[in-house]
């Protein structure tokens, strides 16, 4: 387990490098909704470490991309729908992401920085810990160890206490450990956690707490994050896109068996076949699924509200910028690939 001077030097690390801050799910009830707890309410949560030592913190993060759609191919009656895709810059280096590699560009030109933030990566944590105190009318699951997917307004006040030098322990640490209150309010129409914060004392884990422990073990939080995409699954990423900024419906025949959107009946039996990967998928759960589906995130109440859609003035803006370089037919939409052409060569 790591220090808290190690975790406060690599915190400061990540922010002198600027990689520092920029959101009911999993089948079963591992996961503790904090989201739906009442307005005005309080849950308390112990954060524990991760069961990975070699891990400097006490969370994982992940980097997901949305990805909207239309609709679905073959299937009239369907509503839009999102696919959530994971950033390679997880894992790999700035611009691995065939994604992120187009909008960094969009955000030159005023016009395009809506859609930007559209398609930029969201950021949430994975933590696992006990809820010591559950304002949430649910049954506590066999193994109470739960596990909490973090949002990023969520996690600046964790982070923050941490770096602040007058927090001397460890919050994880079984004997002189710090409880996490989270508060949920609202701000106009969204939740709103920013009154969250640590118990001002210290507190022992109890005999109930370090025998679950000792039962079920801690969670590798590692097995939590999505699989890194192969140089194929880059390729189908970078296919849906462009698919999703030129408005077009999910195609599951070339992407049923790659990535799908949460909650969706598909038949993949004719789709393009995935032909592996370059890192093995994590198991998490007993019997993992075949086809990397969607991860399926319901947690709205906290979630970031997603990017508005570009004003019509805008819209003209960025269609003027293609024409400049590729024009369209009289009345035609500009594909993704036109915008993507016309960012690219304002880019250079």
């Amino acid at each position: 387990m790591a220090s808290l001077a190690e975790i406060r030097a690599k915190l400061q690390e990540q922010d002198n490098r600027g990689g520092g801050n920029q959101s009911s799910g999993g089948g079963d009830n591992a996961i503790f909704p904090f989201w739906n707890i009442p307005e005005n309410s309080t849950s308390v949560i112990r954060f524990l470490p991760d069961g990975d030592t070699s891990n400097t913190f006490f969370w994982r993060e992940r980097q997901m991309i949305r990805l909207e759609f239309a609709g679905v191919e073959g299937q009239p009656d369907s509503r839009r729908v999102t696919v959530n895709v994971p950033c390679n810059e997880m894992w790999g280096p700035v611009g691995s992401c065939p994604v992120l590699s187009e909008v960094r560009n969009w955000f030159k030109d005023p016009s395009l920085e809506d859609m930007g933030r559209k398609y930029w990566k969201k950021r949430s944590y994975v933590f696992q810990g006990f809820v010591v105190e559950n304002s949430l009318d649910e049954e506590t699951p066999e193994n109470p160890i739960r596990r909490f997917i973090i949002n990023p307004s969520i996690f600046n006040i964790i982070k923050g206490a941490l770096m602040d030098s007058d927090f001397e322990e460890l919050p994880t640490d079984y004997e002189a450990g710090t409880d996490f209150r989270l508060t949920k309010t609202t701000k106009g129409q969204y939740a709103d956690y920013s009154t969250s914060s640590w118990a001002r004392r210290e507190r022992s884990l109890n005999s109930d707490e370090r025998a679950a422990i000792d039962t079920y073990g801690l969670y590798n939080l590692n097995d939590y994050l999505p699989k890194q995409p192969s140089e194929e699954e880059l390729r189908v990423i970078g296919e849906m896109f462009e698919a999703s900024v030129d408005g077009k419906l999910y195609d599951p025949a070339a992407w049923g068996n790659f990535y799908r959107p949460a909650g969706v009946q598909i038949d993949t039996s004719n789709s393009a076949p995935n032909t592996g990967s370059a890192s093995p998928a994590p198991a998490p759960a007993p019997a993992p699924a075949a086809t990397p589906v969607a991860e399926t995130v319901t947690d709205t109440g906290w979630q970031e509200p997603a990017a508005p859609v570009t004003p019509p003035a805008q819209q003209e803006q960025v269609a003027e910028t293609v024409a400049a370089t590729a024009p369209a037919a009289e009345g035609e939409k500009p594909s993704a690939q036109d915008i993507l052409a016309a960012i690219r060569a304002r880019g250079n």
